[in-house]
C-alpha cells in the first residue's frame, strides 16, 4: 500500500523551496517570539504572585519548565526528522535533524542549570540523583552523541544516517523523563501542565508560564530556521539556484 502525503511534505524535500519559505516566515516568528518572551518574562518575574511555599524562588519555573519541555520536544523532532531522512531519503530532513541537535543540547543545559538553581533552596542541594534529573542528563548526553556522530564521518551522508539511528534509539528516554515521577518515588514534583487536568496553580501564575512555553517554541523555530538556511546553502553550494542567489547579493 502506497502512502500518500500532502503536497507540502514533498515540497519540504526541496532545499530551494525550504530556503524561500523559511525566509518569508522567519521575520514573523522573530516578532512573535519577542512579544511572547517580553510579556511572559515581565508577567512571570514581576507581576505573578509568589508561591506560598517556595516564595520568590519559584519564579525560576518560568525558565526551567519551558526549557525542559522544549528539550524533549526538540529531541523528538530530531528523531522524527532522522527517521524521515532514513526512510524517504529526504535531504532536508537530515538538515533539520543536524541543526536541531545543538539547539536541543543548549536547551537541555539550560534545563539542568535552572533545575539546579531551583533545587538548591527547595531540596538543599544543587544536584540529586533523582530519576527525572538523571534522565534529563542522559538526554543531554544523547544530544552530544548525535552531534559527535554527525561530524565523525568524512562522508556527510554516513554521518547523517548514524546520527539518525542514535536519535531513534534514544527516543526510549523521552517517556522515562515524562513518567519518572509516576513510576518511581522521586523528589521532583509532578508535571506542571497536563492535558486532562486543570492546573493546580491560579491563572495569574500558569498563564504567563504557558506564554513562556510558546515563546520558547518560537525561539526554537527562529534559531532552527536560521541554522537550517545556513546549512542548506552550505550543502547546496554547487547548485545553480545557490550560485544565482550569491550572484544577486
Amino acid at each position: 500500500m502506497k502512502i500518500k502525503f500532502p503536497r507540502w511534505f514533498y515540497q519540504l524535500a526541496s532545499p530551494k523551496w525550504f530556503y524561500e519559505i523559511s525566509g518569508k516566515l522567519l521575520p514573523w516568528f522573530v516578532v512573535a517570539t519577542v512579544l511572547l518572551m517580553s510579556v511572559g518574562l515581565v508577567w512571570g518575574l514581576v507581576f505573578a504572585p509568589q508561591d506560598y511555599q517556595q516564595g520568590q524562588s519559584f519564579r525560576i519555573i518560568y525558565i526551567h519548565v519551558p526549557s525542559s519541555i522544549l528539550a524533549q520536544s526538540c529531541y523528538m523532532l530530531m528523531a522524527i526528522a532522522g527517521a524521515v531522512g532514513l526512510i524517504w531519503k529526504i535531504k532536508m530532513a537530515h538538515v533539520v535533524a543536524k541543526c536541531a541537535a545543538p539547539i536541543g543540547a543548549s536547551i537541555a543545559v539550560m534545563s539542568l542549570a535552572t533545575g539546579a538553581v531551583w533545587g538548591k533552596p527547595t531540596w538543599g542541594a544543587w544536584w540529586v540523583w533523582d530519576a527525572r534529573l538523571t534522565a534529563m542528563l542522559v538526554l543531554l548526553f544523547l544530544y552530544i552523541g548525535v552531534i559527535a556522530l554527525t561530524s565523525a564521518f568524512e562522508n556527510e551522508a554516513s554521518g547523517d544516517k548514524a546520527a539518525a539511528v542514535l536519535s531513534l534509539v534514544g527516543l526510549v528516554n523521552i517517556p522515562i523523563i515524562k513518567y519518572s515521577v509516576e513510576w518511581w518515588n522521586t523528589l521532583h514534583q509532578p508535571a506542571t501542565f497536563t492535558i486532562t487536568e486543570k492546573p493546580a496553580m491560579p491563572p495569574e501564575m500558569w498563564i504567563p508560564l504557558l506564554i513562556m512555553v510558546l515563546a520558547f517554541y518560537g525561539f526554537f523555530a527562529v534559531v532552527l530556521m536560521a541554522r537550517a538556511r545556513t546549512e542548506t546553502l552550505q550543502r547546496e553550494k554547487r547548485t545553480d539556484w545557490v550560485k544565482t542567489l550569491v550572484e544577486e547579493y
